[in-house]
């Protein structure tokens, strides 16, 4: 069966979302072909909307509405704690235990020699620019997997001869689950990150 040419492209363009195959796109097409015309068009305004009103903040790079965003502008927050995280949806995670005070950092990915992504195409000249300018701690906050690893590695070494404290996330056991089920990498993390109580 031949498919219309619209319905072709919109296959095409859904493939290019992460984590759509070809099936997942035809699929999400014909979806959005049966949707009431209202339905489609509120979608159509959701994407147009994110486009034009969503930017990064030229401070921290996180997204806002508005430049800077609130973390950078808000009186309430210590600038003198900078956390440093991979991606704008890690800052919601931190947010969500509602006990850091400080500012944040987003490098908008993390090194990966492997997928072509080095030092340059991270946001770390923006960070050691901000270090600069009397920040006492920066908690690297980064993915506890290789590519995370090895920038919160990276980023230590270029900060702490600036002469501010570099921390690191505790990692370990999850709250909930066995030791049965922990890895070995898992339960060096949480032996090596283990503390008085």
């Amino acid at each position: 069966m031949s498919l219309p040419d619209p319905l072709l492209r919109l296959i095409e363009e859904l493939q290019h979302l992460p984590g759509i195959g070809p099936k997942g796109a035809q699929r999400l097409a014909f979806h959005i072909l049966k949707t009431p015309r209202e339905q489609t068009d509120a979608l159509v305004g959701a994407l147009r909307d994110v486009k034009e009103r969503v930017t990064y903040c030229s401070i921290c790079n996180n997204i806002t509405e508005v430049d800077p965003c609130a973390y950078c502008s808000s009186d309430a927050r210590d600038p003198k704690v900078i956390c440093v995280v991979e991606e704008p949806q890690n800052v919601a995670s931190v947010e969500k235990t509602r006990e850091f005070k400080g500012v944040y950092h987003v490098l908008m990915g993390a090194l990966s020699p492997l997928q072509g992504v080095g030092p340059d195409d991270l946001k770390i000249e923006s960070l050691l620019a901000r270090v600069d300018q009397g920040v006492a701690e920066v908690i690297l906050a980064t993915n506890p997997n290789v590519e995370g690893e090895a920038t919160a590695i990276y980023l230590a070494r270029l900060l702490k001869p600036l002469g501010v404290k570099v921390t690191r996330i505790a990692m370990g056991v999850p709250v909930g689950s066995d030791l049965e089920y922990a890895d070995e990498v898992t339960m060096h993390k949480a032996l090596e990150g283990r503390r008085e109580v």
